[in-house]
């Protein structure tokens, strides 16, 4: 009986091993994802294409600046490799997007590798500066077509909607972080063999260069292979959804428009667009003035290094932590509000004085964009729907070409316009670098359209944001109601306690819902477990989490989403404490399980009702203890959610500690409402 009575548990409140929780979830999440085999072969696939984009960079670049004898075009190959794959995007992207809607998208994906693969081979066999660039932008051009493709193909190899996000997340580190790190590995591997072979004389350098093309052409030549005879699935949609693509699907020039139509008429869409300039017109701000920045803080190239290394932690940080964020606050409000955060940064890191205070407000603006940048991917893989997906994904590809390329320009004509200039601060000079106040207007602008997409894409007006936001970072889900834990030792203390509060906050004239009879529950879980006859405490923890589960879906949330105070007796505590003291599972275990079985739903308020010990047989006195002791340990680490109330005494005398220790901190939250939604 007591073991039946306490698999009652139900849920988790414990910050620290919450967290802990939380991050083992994050990589099962990826596993169960990489266990995909499809997905995992276009994760290979991506891997490959990644690792040919990144060598590309300074395989052509060394190669143009053999070709060119001058030492002005070589200072300018660089720039020139890097606008010549930056231009297809404004040009081709939309384009791409039609094609990842209308065709097979498997097929598309293998005649842009072979294209790429053959430019690339061409360059190398030409040998001509001139037809390097055209190639380039060719090459640049078939990314523009591949990109949509695969992205819109993701979703449709994936198990279920939820897994898009850390589909998304295995994308970005295959992308930007095992790629770069493997394309520059391999590159410095191959400029190295005239070393490794004690080589000399000769046009070694150009040679090199030459090398390094050709394997980034047989790279993408490997990538149409696997993608011909390995993902049959990318071709992938339902039979019907097939049937659609192949029967009524409009010509080239109305599918196009029916494209943008959708982004305009489409709120969810139109906000993310909004979004999206804003951040990559601060994105390329920062990148345009990065180097005077760093004179500007009195350091040479490797401040400049340092920058860009924190940026790229920044990313990493924010794409690691979007899921967890995204768990307490909905998509459609985290990415609005993390581009203003991005802004709010560049403001910080514009106003910086020192090195270190600009390292740190880089990584805080390359966190909120991390952030972000994987939210609005996690977004458009799972709420647009699939014939729109691919001309979605092409017209953020588009916006970024074009925005970034417009920043990128237009913020070194700023400074040079705005120059250097001496003000006085209280009487004393001080020199203002134009590329503060540059940063700045890039600021506002990552604020104001990040303000105009959280407008647009919010669907949950009525709840202020930053009741939202602070109840993410503290772990808790926003509600408009108010949740009342009576928790303690023994159940007859608990039901009575509970039930004449909820009837003296109805007496105040307070909405008031006493969720659950825990008798019911109670006999629920004895027919389920008497019924498939569990005799594994495993078995009877995950019963019970059902239960909790049921009756908080049912009951709690819809009450608390109502503005509703909701009362209930061993919501959390009690059970688990229980739980912990007679079985031999550990406490981060239950913890995690219930946690689960809630969705994190947390009470505003536990009333613990600590009574002494006194009497019962010596092995249920010693139970007791330990329960008591637990809970006690739970009220002691989380004092700001805890009120302990003496519960020696007759039930009058209790229920009035009670009713005196809840009813000023109900008014005090009334009060504080209105002031969140200020």
């Amino acid at each position: 009986m007591t073991e039946i009575q306490d698999a009652d548990t139900g849920v988790t409140e414990a910050g620290q091993t919450g967290q802990a929780q939380s991050s083992v979830s994050t990589v099962h999440q990826l596993r169960s994802v990489l266990a995909i085999r499809p997905f995992r072969r276009l994760w290979l696939v991506t891997y490959l294409c990644s690792v040919g984009d990144w060598l590309s960079l300074l395989a052509l670049t060394g190669l143009v600046s053999e070709m060119m004898s001058s030492y002005q075009w070589q200072s300018f190959a660089l720039s020139l490799v890097v606008l010549t794959q930056l231009l297809p995007g404004i040009l081709f992207a939309p384009i791409g997007g039609v094609l990842a809607d209308k065709f097979d998208r498997r097929k598309v994906m293998v005649v842009c590798d072979v294209l790429r693969g053959s430019l690339f081979i061409s360059i190398a066999l030409i040998g001509s500066p001139i037809w390097l660039f055209v190639a380039n932008f060719l090459v640049g051009c078939c990314a523009m077509l591949w990109i949509p493709a695969k992205e819109s193909a993701v979703p449709n190899l994936l198990r279920r909607p939820d897994q898009v996000e850390s589909a998304n997340q295995l994308g970005l580190v295959m992308t930007y972080g095992i790629s770069t790190i493997s394309g520059f590995g391999l590159y410095s591997l191959i400029a190295g063999i005239p070393a490794y072979l004690n080589l000399q004389g000769g046009n070694l350098e150009f040679n090199i260069a030459t090398i390094a093309v050709i394997i980034n052409g047989l790279l993408y030549f490997t990538s149409a292979i696997l993608i011909a005879t390995r993902l049959p699935e990318l071709s992938g949609r339902t039979a019907a959804k097939k049937k659609e693509v192949e029967a009524d699907k409009p010509g080239f020039v109305a599918m196009f428009r029916e494209g943008i139509r959708f982004a305009a008429a489409t709120p969810l869409v139109r906000g993310l667009v909004i979004g999206m300039i804003g951040a990559f017109a601060a994105a390329g701000v920062v990148i345009a003035t990065a180097k005077l920045y760093a004179q500007s803080l009195l350091g040479g190239a490797s401040t400049f290094g340092l920058l860009f290394v924190a940026v790229f932690v920044g990313l990493a940080i924010g794409m690691a932590t979007a899921p967890r964020l995204a768990r307490r606050l909905a998509y459609n409000r985290l990415f609005g509000v993390t581009i203003v955060g991005a802004g709010v940064t560049l403001v910080l890191v514009a106003l910086a004085p020192h090195l270190w205070i600009a390292l740190l407000a880089v990584a805080l603006v390359g966190t909120c964009a991390g952030v972000a940048f994987l939210t609005g991917l996690t977004i458009v893989g799972s709420q647009v729907e699939d014939e729109m997906r691919g001309r979605t994904v092409a017209l953020i590809q588009s916006l970024l070409k074009i925005v970034l390329f417009g920043a990128s320009a237009g913020a070194p004509l700023l400074v040079a316009l705005l120059q250097k200039r001496t003000v006085s601060v209280f009487g004393h000079p001080m020199e203002v670098d134009a590329t503060r106040p540059v940063m700045l207007g890039g600021a506002v602008i990552a604020i104001v359209l990040g303000l105009v997409a959280y407008r647009q894409m919010d669907d949950r007006r009525e709840e202020p944001v930053l009741t939202s936001l602070f109840a993410a970072i503290r772990g808790r889900r926003a509600t408009k109601g108010m949740l009342i834990a009576v928790e303690g030792d023994t159940r007859e203390d608990t039901s009575v306690q509970a039930r004449r509060l909820a009837a003296a906050l109805r007496a105040e004239g307070v909405e008031v819902l006493l969720a659950a009879d825990p008798e019911h529950d109670e006999r629920r879980l004895r027919t389920m477990l008497s019924s498939v006859e569990l005799a594994g405490v495993r078995a009877q923890a995950l019963v019970a989490a059902a239960v909790r589960a049921d009756v908080v879906e049912r009951q709690v949330r819809p009450a608390l989403d109502e503005g509703s105070v909701v009362v209930m007796e061993r919501y959390v505590d009690s059970p688990l404490a229980h739980f912990t003291a007679t079985s031999s599972l550990e406490t981060q275990e239950l913890e995690g399980l219930v946690d689960w079985a809630t969705g994190r739903l947390r009470p505003d308020l536990t009333i613990l009702l600590d009574r002494p010990v006194v009497d019962g047989k010596a092995i249920g006195l010693e139970h007791h203890w330990r329960v008591q002791r637990l809970l006690s340990e739970m009220a002691a680490a989380d004092p700001d959610r805890y009120v302990v109330v003496e519960a020696d005494g007759d039930a009058d005398e209790v229920a009035e500690r009670v009713r005196s220790a809840v009813l000023p901190l109900l008014a005090t939250r009334k009060r504080a409402v209105p002031e969140a939604a200020v």
